[in-house]
């Protein structure tokens, strides 16, 4: 029993060293992270990572920053900005991890030194995890083995020995729990350790975490994956409209700005290069001079500084200064690589910006050359819309056409404004067309009825129309027109016996297309006519004399027609001015022919329309004073004459 407990002694103060390691291992990596930031050779930390940055910067935006306006040069310039960024970055992380190699080395060697200096230091070294959290996982399967043999034998032991087998048995699972403590307590300081790893590395972590944010331009070229911006197709500004061009050269604007923030912001980068490698450059050329120094002048006497030097120290002076050039210029000649290949980036900017104001230029021409060809247009449409209500004024005398005259000339400049500013503004006329298709047949369907009655118009005030005056029969509807509009026209309707119509007060309206529909037709006078045909019916008797009754009351009706035949001729001779072909001069007609109740005398009249109430008064009155005073007359006539129209509504 005292031999297990000397062993359990043992492992205890076993596991104290390792807690104890554990403890400085904690120490070791918090002191790691520190270090001077510039060495002795004038490298300096903050100035790398800066210049680094400002190359990841720099390499972002010239690769998806500009945005092109779509010129047929901007693909060539696009590309070649991108080839150049990448080539800059390469070289920019290739100085950069030879940079870091220096100043993480010269860390190390002077924390060594500070190590070495300080009293009871024994330069410790940053703990090995994995083999601390191996050696305490082999010591905790050796106590579950342990106890596991202990239990078998409680089980089979005996009472007087079940005692000393369970205290060693208790020794060894307090043994057990703390190394599994300590094991927990071994992986979270290995899981910090990883996760400070970058920190831990020093200046060289930093670069491997910045390069890993840009794989596609430090990755191989197996795995290379290379995103360029779509570069939109070229198009052509002056093919364009005028909202076309005016977006063309804002994208032209905008451009030109983008490139020369990425030309300044090249400069800069050109610049932050420049301070990195000045420190850089005096250690190399100081090198360069000390191996000088050492291999002497041309002559044949050698410096005192060689002179003194034992041959062994010479050499190990020479491999020093061999290996420090080879690292300065690891570090040096990707630096300057990458300012050259600055500089052609920044010439490529500035050629790429010189493109894009060429064609803005020629872009600006073409929007003003559109704005100007628009307005003399538009002009052009107020100057005819002008002579047009001039002529109209001068020309056109009666005020309702004149009107009429008026709205067409409002629609059809309205018309030739739209196709103006369409064709000055629009620039895809295969999709407008397509638009304009469609809505064209949703409004024809939609407004069939109107557009008819519009189209109707036209017809309506043509050469043999109606105007307003005229009497016309719609659809049984006998009246007046007292309007005409572009949609409808207004009648004034009359009524009242065959002979004699009078206005019923009351208006009505049809729709245009009314003239388009053939069930539904239209009866108005000839044009510059104002008279109707009315006849007088008088029943004779077999017995009398046919012939002298017809005479007399044709004289009659001659005589009335006498007063008015100078207005029915008048309108006659203007029907002939109008029409192609000759019209016979109306007058009073009389014949004789058999009617349902026998033989009739029918003599017919013309009367204008506004005084046919008159006229037929003066016939009805002279035919019956004549009948009263011709006997002859009165029994040759059955009954009493009738006057009646001609035309019926």
């Amino acid at each position: 029993m005292n031999t297990r407990v000397d062993h359990s002694f043992i492992r205890c103060k076993l596991g104290t060293r390792i807690a104890l390691i554990c403890a400085l291992a904690i120490g070791a990596s918090a002191a790691s992270g520190q270090g001077p930031v510039q060495n002795a050779q004038g490298l300096d930390r903050g100035a790398v990572l800066n210049h680094l940055n400002a190359a990841l910067g720099w390499y972002r935006d010239a690769t998806n920053r500009v945005q092109t306006p779509g010129l047929p040069s901007d693909v060539v310039y696009q590309d070649t900005a991108q080839n150049l960024a990448m080539q800059a970055l390469r070289l920019a992380f290739q100085s950069a991890n030879a940079e870091a190699a220096l100043i993480d080395a010269a860390n190390r060697s002077t924390a060594a030194a500070n190590n070495a200096n300080q009293p009871g230091s024994g330069g410790v070294q940053p703990a090995n995890y994995s083999q601390m959290e191996a050696q305490v996982s082999a010591q905790i399967a050796n106590l579950q083995s342990e106890i596991e043999a202990l239990d078998k034998q409680i089980a089979g032991s005996a009472a007087s020995k079940r005692l000393a087998l369970l205290s060693q048995r208790d020794a060894l699972q307090g043994e057990l729990d703390l190394n599994k403590a300590m094991q927990d307590s071994i992986e979270k300081i290995a899981s910090f350790a990883e996760s400070s790893e970058t920190a831990s590395q020093g200046l060289a972590g930093t670069v491997n975490t910045l390069a890993r944010s840009v794989p596609e331009v430090l990755a191989t070229s197996k795995t290379a994956s290379v995103t360029k911006a779509a570069t939109p197709p070229p198009k052509s500004s002056n093919s364009a409209g005028l909202v076309g061009q005016a977006l063309s050269l804002y994208d032209q604007v905008t451009a030109m700005h983008e490139l020369d923030q990425l030309i300044a912001e090249t400069t800069r980068v050109h610049d932050a290069a420049g301070t990195v490698r000045s420190p850089l450059r005096d250690n190399l050329v100081a090198t360069i001079r000390r191996g000088n120094a050492l291999m002497g002048s041309s002559g044949s006497q050698a410096p005192p500084s060689a002179a003194t030097l034992p041959p062994a120290s010479v050499q190990s002076e020479y491999r020093s200064l061999t290996s420090n050039f080879k690292q300065y210029a690891a570090a040096l000649v990707p630096l300057v690589q990458e300012m050259t290949v600055l500089d052609q980036s920044r010439s490529n900017f500035a050629d790429w910006r010189r493109s894009i104001a060429r064609e803005s230029r020629g872009t600006l021409e073409s929007l003003l050359t559109r704005v100007t060809g628009i307005a003399l247009a538009l002009g052009l449409v107020l100057f005819l819309s002008e002579i047009w209500r001039r002529l109209a004024f001068k020309y056109v005398r009666d005020q309702r056409r004149r009107r009429q005259f008026m709205i067409m000339r409002r629609i059809v400049v309205g018309f030739l404004f739209g196709i103006v500013i369409i064709l000055g503004f629009v620039s895809e006329f295969s999709s407008l067309a397509t638009f304009a298709g469609f809505v064209t047949a949703g409004v024809a369907v939609g407004l069939q009825t109107v557009l008819l009655s519009v189209a109707a118009y036209f017809f309506v005030i043509g050469r043999y129309g109606i105007r307003v005056g005229d009497r016309i029969s719609i659809a049984g509807v006998t009246g007046d027109v007292i309007d005409i509009g572009l949609v409808r026209l207004y009648l004034m309707e009359l009524s009242g016996p065959a002979v004699d119509l009078y206005p019923t007060g009351r208006i009505v309206v049809f729709s245009n297309s009314v003239l388009f529909q053939a069930t539904t037709p239209l009866f108005k006078q000839l044009p510059g006519t104002d008279y109707t045909w009315h006849e007088v019916v008088l029943d004779l008797t077999a017995a009398g004399n046919h012939k002298a009754v017809q005479d007399k009351v044709a004289a009659a009706v001659n005589a009335i027609y006498e007063q008015y035949r100078d207005d029915i001729e008048r309108q006659t001779s203007s029907i002939e001015g109008r029409v192609e072909f000759q019209i016979t001069v109306p007058g009073p007609d009389a014949k004789l022919q058999f009617g349902d109740s026998g033989l009739e005398l029918i003599v017919r009249y013309p009367v204008g329309i506004r005084k046919t109430s008159e006229i037929d008064d003066h016939v009805t009155r002279a035919l019956l004073e004549m009948i009263d005073k011709d006997p002859e007359l009165k029994s040759a006539i059955v009954g009493s004459p009738k006057i009646r129209a001609v035309v019926k509504g």
